[in-house]
């Protein structure tokens, strides 16, 4: 079994910053993708940011330029640094991860429970 859990939620004022963390224990032989969603209150949850085994990011429009996405492969964590925060980034911050839990397993996406990040203007 797989646990992923987050930290780093809380509360900002617009133009302030958040650092948000998620790491990931158990069966794990290798995590493929980790990536950021979010899902704020009567919307779809959300792609955020993510980013390969290979440290390549990607992300959502609204977030490019002031949120950074990172990864610590040899502590199966990934990390959101987000700056100039913005009131519509309130939201729940939830992280994913793709894991294999075995070398000829199947890959399996796992979530955290998580992390409220509430921006005020």
């Amino acid at each position: 079994q797989v646990q992923v859990v987050e930290s780093g939620g809380g509360s900002a004022q617009a133009g302030g910053s958040l650092r948000l963390s998620c790491a990931a224990s158990g069966r794990i032989f290798r995590i493929n993708d980790m990536g950021w969603y979010r899902q704020a209150p009567g919307n779809q949850r959300e792609l955020v940011a993510s980013i390969t085994s290979g440290n390549s990011p990607a992300y959502q429009a609204s977030v490019q330029g002031r949120f950074t996405i990172s990864r610590d492969n040899a502590k199966n964590t990934v990390y959101l640094q987000m700056n100039s925060l913005k009131p519509e980034d309130t939201a729940v911050y939830y992280c994913n991860a793709d894991v294999l839990e075995s070398r000829f397993g199947t890959l399996r996406g796992y979530w955290g429970q998580g992390t409220q990040v509430t921006v005020s203007s």
